[in-house]
């Protein structure tokens, strides 16, 4: 089981949490179903007020200074100075790169069968952002009373990335399963696979909806909110083919899930300034993360 763990953390780089209190899902309109269980999309006019607050001065300024630090985090021994950071993040010269767009992960009412709900929920927005050399960061933002609000920035740009080639390969909805790192686009009523993990997961040719379905309650269907298994604190661990995890991850204390997915109780956000892997196996109880 730690093989498959450290396999799914290989892609982990780090994620520096801007902020504490992630606990709001996107708009209402996000946590509806459309035919065959596809969400609804988030208003374009809901993306821009979320870009806009990633083109914040004071937010591109936190992240050149993250491509400064190379995506280490703020907190603990740095590998730069404050000097060099600030002169760092000034050449890094950040720039938003592509759409905004919104992260679906998979829905713990899908997973229970609940009556027309969808595939995945719209937990936040991800905005990828270049620097002068090269490097690529995700900036994430949740709505919070009535404006969106940067919490985290993350390496890579998976979240933009994946939706992007959803797009280019015919439509649908990307969506993510957090357990196995498995990314997945939903189009015309199959779930196909967008990773290596999803294709491990529903073969090339992807699954219909309702087989995935199957799929992910046979996985989690007993490890839902609430059930034995989350009553037991197993929440942190999750290995397919096996009824039951071994155990969470990291020596028994299960990692934060840096989602909206943290307000069903599966796990707490500890305070601004904390750093995790981007890719960890984070592996909850809750379906989402």
């Amino acid at each position: 089981m730690s093989s498959m763990r450290d396999a799914a953390a290989v892609r982990g780089a780090t994620v520096v949490l801007l902020a504490a209190g992630l606990g709001l899902a996107l708009a209402p309109a996000a946590s509806a179903a459309g035919p065959g269980g596809v969400p609804e999309p988030v208003p374009a006019a809901e993306l821009a007020q979320a870009r806009g607050a990633v083109q914040s001065p004071a937010v591109l300024d936190q992240v050149g200074r993250f491509f400064a630090r190379k995506g280490a985090p703020s907190t603990g021994q740095l590998t730069v100075g404050a000097a060099e950071e600030a002169s760092g993040a000034a050449a890094a010269a950040p720039r938003l790169a592509g759409d905004t767009v919104p992260v679906y992960l998979l829905d713990a009412g899908f997973v229970s069968g609940s009556p027309g709900a969808p595939v995945a929920r719209a937990e936040f927005t991800a905005s990828k952002v270049v620097a002068a050399d090269g490097q690529t960061a995700s900036v994430w933002t949740v709505k919070q009373n009535g404006g969106w609000r940067v919490v985290n920035i993350a390496t890579g740009g998976d979240e933009s990335d994946y939706a992007a080639r959803a797009a280019a390969g015919g439509g649908g909805t990307a969506f993510r399963e957090p357990q196995i790192n498995a990314w997945y686009v939903l189009r015309d009523g199959r779930v196909l696979p967008l990773d290596d993990e999803a294709r491990r997961s529903v073969g090339e040719a992807g699954v219909s909806l309702a087989a995935y379905q199957g799929l992910v309650r046979q996985r989690y269907g007993d490890k839902l909110p609430g059930s034995a298994y989350d009553r037991a604190g197993k929440g942190g661990g999750y290995e397919p083919g096996a009824p039951q995890a071994a155990g969470p991850v990291n020596g028994g204390s299960s990692l934060p899930a840096v989602t909206a997915a943290a307000a069903l109780g599966v796990t707490a956000l500890a305070g601004a300034g904390l750093a995790l892997r981007r890719r960890v196996a984070v592996r909850s109880a809750d379906p989402r993360g």
